[in-house]
């Protein structure tokens, strides 16, 4: 099944993301080659592809997990939850009905 994961970074986490960045992507990168991804990206703190010092909001991943219970310990050894970026992380089921 789909699950969304919606984080939030806390405030002044740019740094700390531009650090663990390499490492979250190549985690979500494996997800990617085993076909569990349906969209994943960060969101930008202002209405820009390149949000520059701003930085982020968050990011959201919607990905295939056998259950609710594996798409949270997913979550929570990501590299980002590990360096602090995030202040809060949720994840909910989802049904893709469009496209």
């Amino acid at each position: 099944m789909w699950y969304v994961i919606y984080s939030r970074d806390r405030d002044n986490a740019l740094q700390a993301r531009l650090n663990a960045r390499p490492d979250h992507l190549e985690r979500v990168s494996r997800l990617v080659d085993e076909g569990r991804i349906l969209l994943a990206g960060p969101r930008p703190a202002i209405d820009s592809p390149d949000p520059g010092p701003a930085g982020f909001e968050g990011s959201l991943i919607v990905a295939d997990f056998d259950s609710l219970e594996d798409a949270r310990a997913w979550a929570e050894s990501d590299p980002y939850v590990l360096a602090g970026v995030y202040e809060s992380v949720e994840i909910s089921p989802f049904i893709q009905v469009l496209p």
